[in-house]
């Protein structure tokens, strides 16, 4: 009589961790961890993170850790950057406007 009432004490929690395993289990198989990236939309790189952090720092930008001046100190340095490169553009096509638009075909 005694092991039958402990077969059944036994039983009933072990049941019913079974039944929340497999919940959990079907449930986690339709989350993502990451979204997933949208047509037409690019995923930015470990190298692009990179080389825009040396460019950043090319025009002065230093991360500092708690950084009384974030979020302005650096889209202040994105903004010189910006610059820089709009310099850089208009140097290759001789500042003319209508040289950088793309021709419809």
């Amino acid at each position: 009589m005694k092991s039958n009432s402990l077969n059944r004490l036994v039983g009933q929690p072990a049941r019913g961790s079974l039944i929340v395993s497999a919940v959990l289990m079907a449930t986690s198989a339709c989350v993502h961890a990451q979204t997933s990236v949208e047509p037409g939309t690019h995923q930015v790189t470990r190298a692009e993170v990179r080389q825009e952090l040396k460019e950043l720092a090319a025009v002065g930008y230093r991360p500092v850790p708690n950084d009384l001046y974030y979020p302005d100190d650096i889209q202040a340095a994105e903004q010189r950057l910006a610059a820089k490169h709009q310099t850089g553009q208009d140097a290759l096509t001789g500042g003319n406007p209508i040289a950088q638009t793309k021709r419809a075909p």
